[in-house]
């Protein structure tokens, strides 16, 4: 039988962090039975009554109004192949522009499906020349690390502060890079709420970023995935909409706030390209191309179910979120009070525990005084029934060895107690089995 050699393919495969998302899904097919505190996915409630024929016809309905197409001939764009572009950009930039202030034209939307395959054309286009970087804070959503992996784009980790990403640490990457004949040509990071850490920045550090950008000559890749569960009235503008230099390429997803079967997202990208002819173009249009030799064009059925959704909701991302945004909140507040008192300083529990208090999005992060490595995590499913997801995945630099990851988003509010309470138990007994710690215990996570 014919065999492949590893080293006669891609030298990404094997690379762990491919693997990351897929060892989450292994591990919980293997316990199905545990309290998984390991996905960020959306609530299973706000599926329960989709009506998936009901919003294609919303779709349709608005196509025949608007575009004065007959049913049939409405009904056959979602047959057929479709526009790379995408059929929904009307709606999309009209969203975008109502609820958070970006105003970019349809023009300079391109569909995608997801936003992992927006993050990819991104990088594929921007950083096109040998030395060409990629910075990413740290830590970072492992899709868009696997996605510059997939592109041999070389990643630069930059840390993350109390208030994002470190600025002054990126200008000094940047210089870096410079002095050694390279440039760091974009910077990924999610302002709100942050996969995965859950760190929010502020307006101030927003306004210094977009400085930074212009002095530096970056451009910025704004992952907005998870502002929509910012508290009402702490709402701040996403650096898209600060932008006035065209230094923000703004990514989204509509499986938090729709549904993520579907596999629906989108790229704002209103830069201007000059061409060898003298001639205009927008970023978009060439990120509309690229898709086409990708994944040809994003399924017109399934932007039928997100536009008529959207459209149930007045157009309005933000009346479409509300009842969403609601319960993650209800959610992380259950998860922040269950920690607090299962694991409260009495409770018995080894010193150097800890864990943030994000305000809004799906995930709290928590640093152990032990290795939270797939080992510990192999224990906790398999004698206590709880999953979590290692933080080291996340991190370019290789660090995060005693942090976890803890996401309630689609939990229950008494699957939340009962697994707080199953994880107080299990670090007890782990403090008392008298294992090696590996590590000493640093300081609070932020």
């Amino acid at each position: 039988m014919f065999e492949l050699r590893q080293g006669e393919l891609h030298s990404a495969f094997g690379d762990p962090v491919l693997g990351s998302i897929s060892f989450l899904n292994e591990i919980m097919s293997r316990y199905p039975d545990a309290i998984s505190f390991a996905p960020g996915a959306p609530h299973l409630a706000f599926l329960d009554d989709l009506d998936v024929s009901r919003h294609v016809g919303t779709w349709i309905a608005h196509q025949v109004a608007e575009r004065s197409l007959s049913r049939d001939q409405a009904r056959r764009l979602l047959y057929e192949y479709g526009p790379s572009r995408g059929l929904i950009n009307e709606l999309v930039a009209d969203a975008l522009r109502r609820d958070h202030g970006i105003d970019a034209g349809p023009e300079a939307v391109v569909v995608t499906v997801g936003a992992q395959e927006a993050m990819l054309l991104t990088v594929h286009a921007l950083c096109a020349r040998p030395g060409d970087r990629l910075a990413v804070v740290d830590p970072c959503f492992v899709g868009m690390r696997g996605a510059a992996r997939l592109l041999n784009v070389d990643v630069v980790s930059v840390d993350e502060t109390e208030d994002g990403v470190d600025i002054d640490a990126l200008r000094e990457q940047c210089r870096a890079a410079r002095s050694q004949g390279e440039r760091i040509r974009a910077v990924y990071l999610s302002p709100d709420y942050s996969n995965p850490s859950g760190s929010l920045t502020s307006l101030a550090a927003r306004r210094r970023l977009l400085a930074l950008a212009e002095q530096e000559d970056l451009l910025l890749l704004e992952d907005g995935a998870y502002g929509f569960t910012a508290p009402p009235g702490e709402e701040i503008p996403p650096l898209k909409a600060l932008d006035t230099e065209g230094r923000v390429v703004h990514l989204g997803t509509f499986a938090k706030v729709c549904l993520p079967g579907a596999r629906v997202g989108y790229v704002i990208a209103d830069q201007v390209i000059r061409t060898g002819d003298g001639g205009r173009r927008l970023l978009a249009d060439e990120l509309a191309v690229s898709k086409s030799m990708v994944t040809v064009n994003t399924s017109p059925i399934c932007q039928a179910v997100v536009g008529g959704m959207l459209l149930e909701h007045g157009g309005s991302l933000k009346a479409l979120a509300q009842r969403k945004s609601e319960l993650y909140r209800r959610n992380l507040a259950l998860l922040l009070d269950a920690l607090d008192r299962h694991l409260s300083p009495d409770a018995g529990l080894p010193p150097g525990v800890s864990w943030s208090r994000p305000a809004g999005g799906f995930f709290v992060r928590m640093r152990l005084p032990v290795p939270a490595d797939a080992a510990l995590l192999e224990i906790s499913a398999s004698e206590h029934g709880i999953l979590w997801t290692p933080m080291s995945q996340f991190y370019a630099s290789g660090r995060g060895d005693n942090e976890l990851r803890l996401s309630c988003s689609y939990l229950e509010p008494d699957r939340i107690e009962e697994g707080v309470a199953r994880l107080a138990g299990f670090l007890r007994k782990e403090a008392a089995s008298g294992r090696p710690s590996g590590t000493r215990p640093g300081p609070p996570c932020r």
